[in-house]
């Protein structure tokens, strides 16, 4: 994890990131009711835009009440075959409420998970009290288990993400060396070609003169 400033992680990160967001930054904001819960898909392409509380990039979101309560607060994100739910139980009922779900979200295996957390000029205090994994059995056919393997980059089903190219790995020393020698080869072989037609042009010029 590097430290950042979307809450407290880098920007252009790559993964999943579920924000509660306790204060809007946008001018006026009157749709919204903060704290706001929202989450964002990133292939490492995208900035989270703060002035406008990462509208541009979210995938959908929900008010969330959870200042000065006296009892735990809790959210659940639930990923089964490429299907995202958000759900949290914030009123202390024991009950869960829907909060974002989004169907085509691809996450490659091997992610890690982490929380974070910024302040601005307004100071407030959240605190994780735990953070509690499951891992789900779901039966996949052959199909859907190749397409579970093939995704290495996340992404969402129907939403452009810009293309991020892997990098390309280094040459190795064999390599390098052949590019520089046949580099050389070509400039070598260019400077006598031009020698050449530069000669055969003075020749010319001589005779036309003469």
């Amino acid at each position: 994890m590097h430290p950042g400033p979307v809450f407290g992680n880098m920007d252009k990160f790559v993964g999943l990131g579920v924000f509660v967001d306790t204060y809007p930054n946008e001018e006026k904001q009157q749709e919204r009711v903060f704290p706001y819960v929202s989450a964002m898909v990133n292939n490492g392409s995208l900035s989270y835009d703060h002035e406008r509380d990462g509208r541009p990039t979210e995938l959908g979101g929900c008010t969330a009440i959870v200042r000065n309560l006296h009892y735990d607060t809790f959210l659940v994100i639930r990923y089964v075959k490429r299907h995202l739910t958000i759900m949290m139980d914030i009123d202390g009922k024991h009950e869960w409420r829907d909060c974002i779900e989004v169907p085509g979200v691809r996450l490659p295996r091997g992610y890690y998970f982490g929380t974070s957390s910024i302040t601005g000029d307004l100071s407030d205090n959240h605190d994780v009290i735990s953070l509690k994994l499951f891992e789900l059995t779901v039966e996949r056919t052959p199909e859907e288990e190749k397409l579970h393997r093939d995704v290495f980059l996340p992404s969402v089903d129907n939403m452009k993400l810009p293309e991020m190219t892997a990098p390309l790995p280094p040459l190795s020393g064999l390599a390098l060396f052949l590019i520089v020698f046949f580099s050389l080869v070509f400039s070598v072989f260019a400077i006598v070609i031009g020698l050449i037609l530069y000669n055969k042009w003075q020749d010319q010029s001589r005779k036309r003169f003469y």
